[in-house]
């Protein structure tokens, strides 16, 4: 029996997951993303409150709810735990990486369709951000299957068949849920990208046949309901939303401050190797068909201006604030994954020679990667007390042995194996850093820490963390985190009804409390150890550390081995 695009999307799509879902539970919450995502989830539930999302008991509107709502879901199906927590990237991930290759197959053919859904699922950014408790697979994956609708209407004989205004409704209903994944730009973007498909293929006019009324519809009774609830409950919500987490966060905010220049290394590094094929993608869908019919050769070069549009905008819109994380260039992957995909499946009708020399180049910058992989190891072990084997001359060791097979195999018996061995050096690559992360735990993890002192507090302890705050502890420990002389994030609705018990403000606070003979356990981090011993009376019992934390304890304790280990 013969496959069709919906089973072969599907079947991608579950070999996927089972990359993703393998050991998804085994690293602790990373610090301090997960922790602040889990904790916001476990809050929900606890409180019975779906509807205002909080931090540490405080109220938190960086994020519509969306992805909160899908962990709440999966913690109550699975338990308070790390694969729970992740579940729903994971899931996204997969999905994405079906709807990339059911678009690129229906751009460009089956064969492309199967190496982009392989070029986006093993690409080692998107790998890691699917075993990761973030919101952007998810807005990435309503992105995708928004364009991907949107594509499939526009390619249709008009957006006012049947079919036209079906995929235009499905359209808006995935960015209704990127809405309240992440809010507006997942609408702002798609529409971005939309519209300027048009004016480039000269179909301006086409935009007035969209079904709008229909598909505002559909958006608004998505979106509308939560965003009336929560605004009539908080109601500095819609100011702080609309001014501080877009407008200021996009035109001013300076935190995770880079350059223009950023997103250039994270896509290339975040794409490699695939990213290698990208640029031969270019002339060669342009000029490709050109013996063929006129609308063979037009139809593709459409596709190719949207791949084209679909990245340069998505590329360009996040490269303008200061503020950039890696994980927000995500929704532009799938293009260049299709333009790879095509790269790769013409990669056998090349002549040898040109392929030989294309595997030549890749084996080069694959070795250049390896030597650099051996220096940045040796270095890390040298500077950084951790627990590091050698997990990144492994990973570059994979991408420097796939590319070595498949130059060995192009000489051999020409290219059409080749990409099976560089998909097993792929392989290896995101094998070593998986374990890369477990090495690096102490880095960004303190789960020990909370499950050292678990023990230690009963309902009435008071949990505090001093001029810090850890994202996962009360995910962990069930506690609510005092923040002694600190509010960060925290700090728009600290003053909100029943937050102000997440806050101390001064020392001499810290010490009454620590002093009133109720049982206090505070996370400090080294450099405040000696303040901390002179300020608080009685003398603090050290009951665990890790990494640059160590927790501090009012009642005396029986030193075990791992506290013995933290003096």
């Amino acid at each position: 029996m013969r496959l069709t695009r919906r089973y072969r999307a599907a079947l991608c799509a579950i070999a996927a997951a089972v990359l993703y879902f393998a050991g998804l539970g085994r690293p602790a919450l990373w610090e301090p993303d997960e922790g602040r995502y889990a904790e916001v989830a476990r809050e929900m539930i606890v409180s019975g409150d779906y509807i205002t999302p909080r931090n540490d008991w405080v109220p938190y509107f960086e994020k519509p709810p969306l992805v909160y709502w899908l962990t709440a879901a999966s913690l109550k199906a699975f338990g308070a735990n790390e694969f729970a927590v992740r579940c729903q990237a994971a899931v996204f991930s997969a999905g994405q990486v079906g709807i990339t290759e059911a678009l690129g197959e229906a751009l460009f053919g089956t064969a492309t369709g199967l190496f982009a859904a392989l070029a986006l699922a093993l690409s080692p950014l998107f790998f890691a951000f699917a075993r990761f408790a973030t919101p952007d697979p998810a807005l990435a994956f309503f992105f995708t299957a928004a364009l991907a609708a949107f594509y499939a209407a526009a390619t249709s004989p008009s957006f006012t068949t049947v079919s036209g205004r079906r995929w235009m409704f499905t359209a808006s209903t995935m960015l209704a849920l990127g809405t309240l994944t992440k809010g507006p730009v997942a609408l702002f973007l798609a529409g971005a990208i939309a519209l300027a498909w048009l004016i480039a293929e000269g179909r301006i006019c086409d935009s007035l046949r969209v079904p709008w009324l229909g598909c505002a519809a559909i958006y608004l009774t998505i979106v509308m309901p939560w965003f009336v609830v929560v605004a009539y409950r908080n109601p500095d919500f819609l100011r702080f939303y609309i001014i501080h987490e877009h407008l200021h966060r996009y035109l001013a905010n300076r935190e995770h401050g880079w350059g223009p220049w950023f997103f250039i290394p994270v896509v290339i590094a975040g794409t490699w190797p695939w990213f290698y094929f990208i640029p031969r993608s270019v002339p060669g869908l342009w000029n490709d068909g050109v013996e063929d019919n006129e609308h063979l050769r037009s139809r593709r070069r459409a596709a190719l201006r949207f791949l084209l549009l679909w990245f340069g905008i998505v590329f360009v819109f996040f490269s303008i604030p200061r503020s950039k994380l890696g994980e927000y260039i995500l929704p532009a992957f799938p293009a260049l994954a299709i333009m790879a995909g095509w790269s790769l499946a013409s990669l056998a009708q090349l002549p040898n020679r040109r392929a030989n020399q294309m595997l030549t180049g890749l084996f080069i910058l694959n070795s250049i990667i390896l030597i650099a992989a051996i220096s940045a190891t040796l270095v890390a072990r040298r500077s950084l007390s951790l627990g590091l084997r050698i997990d990144l001359i492994v990973a570059a060791c994979g991408l420097f042995a796939g590319s070595g097979f498949a130059l060995v195999i192009s000489l051999w018996s020409g290219p059409r194996l080749t990409s099976a061995a560089i998909t097993f050096g792929v392989l290896v690559m995101v094998a070593a850093l998986m374990t890369a992360r477990l090495d690096a735990a102490p880095l960004y993890s303190y789960r020990e820490l909370a499950l050292e002192i678990r023990p230690h507090l009963t309902p009435a302890c008071k949990l505090a963390s001093y001029h810090h705050q850890i994202q996962a502890l009360p995910f962990y420990t069930g506690h609510r985190e005092i923040l002694a002389g600190y509010r960060g994030e925290l700090a728009p609705f600290g003053d909100s009804p029943g937050a102000s018990a997440s806050f101390i403000a001064t020392d001499n606070q810290l010490a009454s409390l620590w002093s009133s003979g109720s049982c206090v356990v505070i996370i400090a981090n080294r450099k405040d150890l000696p303040h901390l011993r002179k300020l608080l009376q009685p003398t603090a019992s050290i009951i665990g550390c890790e990494g640059k934390k160590f927790a501090l304890f009012n009642h005396a304790s029986s030193e075990s081995s791992s506290t013995a280990a933290c003096h």
